[in-house]
C-alpha cells in the first residue's frame, strides 16, 4: 500500500478498528461516484463519527502532503467523490445526527451524512419540510447537496440548496474548524457560507449543516399535460411563467424519455405524447385551485393533446415516481449514458431542443430529455452501448458539443451537479483568466497545501494553479484527466 504504515497506524488510533476500509475489496466499493466513467479507488477510506475526528485526518493528512477525498452518499455525477490520485477518503456515512430541530427559528442543524429524505420525515408530522429534492433525495446526504449545491424538482419555486442553508461547520484544508453563518437571517461581513456551499470538497469538509425548513403548503394539485412536441410543450412553459404563475415544479420528459419510464415503472404517461409537462402547483387552497385552472388552459391553447390532474396522492405519487426514476429507467433503452445537467435562458428551451436534435444526428447518438424545465435546467442523457469504444467516442463529441451549445446561448455547464472531474476541462468556456485565478486563490485561502479533492473543480486551465501531485503518483500521469 501506497500510505506508509505509521500514518495507518495513527489513523487507526484516532478512529479504532472499525473505522478504516483498507482492504482491495473495500475499497473498491469507493472507486467511483455515480457517473462510473471516472474511476480512481482511494488507498484507504476513513470513516469519522465527528468534528474532532475529522479535525485529526485532516491534521495528519496535511502534514503527511497526504491528499483527501470528501465523500457523502456517492450519488454524485461528475467524478467528485473518487480517487484519482489515491490518498485518504473520508465518508461522513456515519455522521447521521439530527443536532437539533428549532421550529421557532424554522431551522435545524443535521450532521452531514444525513440523508436529505430523512429531515423532511422527521419533521413532515408537525407541519413541516426541507425543500431542496434532488432526484436522488432517498439516498443523497444532505452533506453532498450542500457540496454540489443540488437543486432539484421544487427549486423552481423555493430554490436550490444555497437558498436554504443558514450556517455551516467547516473543518478546512488547514485542519482548522470554522463557523460559517446562522440563524440570524443578516450576519455582519462576507458571505462565506455562500462561498462554501458549492465549493466540492476543495475548501474542506463540512461536518455540520444548519438548514432552513418551511411550512408544508395547504394544497398541492399536480398536472400532467402532454403535446405533440418538444417545441409546443416548451411554448407553454414560457406562457406560464409569463402570465405571473410560478409552480413548484415544472418538468419536461421527451418521447425517448416516456417510452423508458412508461416500461420501467408503469407510471402511464401517454403513449403518443412528443413530450410531457409534469406541473405542480403548491400553496394556499383557493390560489392553487385557480392556478391550476389557468395553467390548463394555457396548456390547451398551446396546443396540449391532454392535460390530467391528479385526482388523489396516490396518483400524484405515480406521476412523480415516473420522473424520479426516469435516469433508472434508461436502462431499458441502452447499457450506458452520459447525463448532464448544463443550463439556457428558460426562452431558449425550443432552440436548444433543435440543437440537440441536431447534435445527435451528427454523432449517430441517440439523446434521451428530462428536465427542469421551469428555469431551463436540462438533463439530457446520451446514450451509448460501452461495450463499443467507437459508440463511446460519438457519446464524448456529443456531449462535448451539448456543453458549447448551452454556452453559446447564454448558458452554464451545470445547474446542480456541480463541476467535479467531468467538466473542469470545460470551465474555461464560461469564465476568463481572471476568473479562474481569482477563484484559485481563493480556494488556497481555505487548502493552502491543496490536499482537498485535487484534481477536481478547477484543473483545467493553468491560471488555476492546480498543481498538486504527491510524492508517488497513484496512477499514471494523465490517466485520469
Amino acid at each position: 500500500m501506497p500510505l506508509g504504515p505509521g500514518l495507518l497506524d495513527e489513523l487507526r488510533r484516532i478512529l479504532g478498528p472499525d473505522g478504516l476500509v483498507a482492504s482491495a475489496e473495500g475499497r473498491l466499493v469507493y472507486e467511483c461516484d455515480m457517473h462510473t466513467f471516472y474511476k480512481g479507488a482511494p488507498d484507504v477510506v476513513a470513516l469519522p463519527e465527528s468534528t474532532a475526528e475529522v479535525v485529526a485526518i485532516v491534521r495528519l493528512c496535511r502534514g503527511e502532503r497526504v491528499p483527501i477525498v470528501p465523500r457523502g452518499s456517492g450519488t454524485g455525477l461528475i467524478g467528485g467523490a473518487m480517487a484519482p490520485l489515491g490518498g485518504v477518503m473520508i465518508g461522513l456515512n456515519r455522521m447521521t445526527r439530527i443536532v437539533e430541530i428549532d421550529l421557532a427559528n424554522r431551522a435545524a442543524t443535521v450532521q452531514p451524512g444525513l440523508i436529505n429524505l430523512w429531515l423532511t420525515r422527521a419533521v413532515q408530522e408537525r407541519g413541516w419540510f426541507f425543500a431542496p429534492d434532488p432526484s436522488s433525495q432517498m439516498v443523497s446526504s444532505i452533506g453532498g447537496n450542500v457540496s454540489t449545491n443540488a437543486g432539484g424538482p421544487h427549486c423552481l419555486k423555493y430554490g436550490i440548496t444555497a437558498n436554504h442553508v443558514l450556517g455551516l461547520e467547516l473543518v478546512t484544508g488547514a485542519g482548522e474548524v470554522v463557523r460559517l453563518g446562522g440563524k440570524v437571517a443578516d450576519r455582519a461581513g462576507y458571505d462565506l457560507t455562500g462561498v462554501a456551499v458549492g465549493s466540492e470538497g476543495t475548501f474542506g469538509l463540512v461536518t455540520a449543516v444548519t438548514v432552513r425548513l418551511l411550512h408544508t403548503a395547504e394544497a398541492v394539485q399536480t398536472i400532467l399535460a402532454s403535446f405533440g412536441s418538444i417545441e409546443e410543450a416548451s411554448e407553454a412553459v414560457s406562457a406560464i411563467i409569463a402570465a405571473g404563475i410560478i409552480p413548484a415544479a415544472l418538468e419536461m420528459l421527451d418521447e425517448l424519455m416516456i417510452r423508458a419510464i412508461n416500461e420501467g415503472t408503469g407510471a402511464g404517461y401517454p403513449k403518443d405524447a412528443g413530450a410531457v409537462l409534469l406541473i405542480e402547483l403548491d400553496g394556499p387552497r383557493a390560489e392553487v385551485l385557480a392556478q391550476a385552472e389557468r395553467v390548463a388552459t394555457i396548456c390547451r391553447e398551446r396546443g396540449a393533446l391532454d392535460v390530467r390532474v391528479a385526482r388523489d396522492e396516490s396518483e400524484r405519487a405515480l406521476l412523480w415516481k415516473g420522473r424520479k426514476e426516469a435516469a433508472g429507467a434508461v436502462g431499458r433503452l441502452a447499457p450506458t449514458y452520459l447525463l448532464q445537467d448544463c443550463v439556457v435562458p428558460r426562452s431558449r428551451l425550443p432552440e436548444i431542443m433543435r440543437a440537440l436534435r441536431a447534435i445527435a444526428e451528427r454523432h449517430r447518438v441517440q439523446i434521451a430529455n428530462v428536465f427542469h424545465a421551469g428555469d431551463g435546467n436540462l438533463h439530457p442523457l446520451i446514450l451509448y452501448d460501452d461495450r463499443n469504444p467507437e459508440e463511446l467516442e460519438r457519446a464524448k463529441a456529443a456531449n462535448e458539443a451539448l456543453l458549447h451549445a448551452c454556452i453559446a446561448m447564454g448558458g452554464t455547464i451545470t445547474g446542480e451537479h456541480g463541476v467535479g472531474l467531468d467538466k473542469a476541462k470545460n470551465l474555461p468556456l464560461q469564465y476568463g483568466e481572471a476568473d479562474l485565478n481569482f477563484m484559485a486563490r481563493l480556494r488556497r485561502i481555505f487548502d493552502p497545501d491543496r490536499i482537498m479533492n485535487p484534481g477536481k473543480l478547477l484543473p483545467s486551465h493553468p491560471a488555476c494553479g492546480e498543481g498538486f501531485r504527491p510524492a508517488r503518483p497513484r496512477v499514471p500521469e494523465g490517466a485520469w484527466i
